[in-house]
C-alpha cells in the first residue's frame, strides 16, 4: 500500500462530496452509488461513511474518478477503495475503470444488462472500460509504441 493511503483529508474530501461539478446533485444515481459503497465498506466507521459520500459524489464529475476526487493519481484511488471498501475493491479483479465499474455493479444489482456482448473480453468498448486512465500525451504515444503502432524518432532542428 502507498504512503499516499495515509495522508488522506477526509475533510476536505467530504466537502468535495455535497454537489456535483454543475453544482447538481443527481439524487438517484447518488443515492444507487452511496448505497453500493455503504453496503461494501470494510467498517462502519465515520470515515467510511465519509468517504463512501466523497466518492459517490465523485462518480457525479466529468473526469476520472481519482481526478474528480482531487486524489493524484488512479492508484492513491485503488489504495483507498482497498483499505475502505474491500469487498468492492476485490470484485474489480479485471481492474476495470472505477466509474465504469460502479455503475456495473448498479446495472447488476438491477439486473439491467448494460451491454450486448457476451463478455468484456470480446465488447468493442473493451479500452474505453479497462484502459489506462492517464491522459497525458506521452503517456498514449508510449503505449502505442509498446503496441508496434508508432515509433518515437528523435530529431534535431
Amino acid at each position: 500500500m502507498s504512503a499516499m493511503s495515509h495522508c488522506i483529508d477526509y475533510d476536505w474530501l467530504l466537502s468535495r462530496a455535497k454537489t456535483s461539478r454543475d453544482g447538481l446533485v443527481r439524487t438517484d444515481e447518488f443515492d444507487d452509488l452511496l448505497r453500493l459503497l455503504l453496503d461494501h465498506r470494510a467498517d462502519a466507521g465515520e470515515q467510511t461513511e465519509w468517504l463512501a459520500y466523497a466518492v459517490a459524489s465523485g462518480c457525479m464529475g466529468g473526469n476520472h474518478l481519482y481526478q474528480d476526487m482531487g486524489l493524484p493519481d488512479r492508484q492513491a484511488l485503488s489504495d483507498l477503495l482497498n483499505r475502505h471498501f474491500t469487498a468492492l475493491f476485490v470484485k474489480n479483479a479485471g481492474n476495470m475503470k472505477w466509474k465504469k465499474f460502479f455503475y456495473k455493479q448498479l446495472c447488476d444489482r438491477a439486473d439491467v444488462k448494460a451491454c450486448s456482448a457476451p463478455s468484456c473480453q470480446v465488447c468493442v468498448d473493451f479500452d474505453a472500460c479497462f484502459g489506462p486512465e492517464d491522459d497525458s500525451g506521452l503517456a498514449t504515444l508510449a503505449q502505442l509504441e509498446n503496441l508496434g503502432q508508432y515509433r518515437v524518432v528523435d530529431t534535431e532542428l
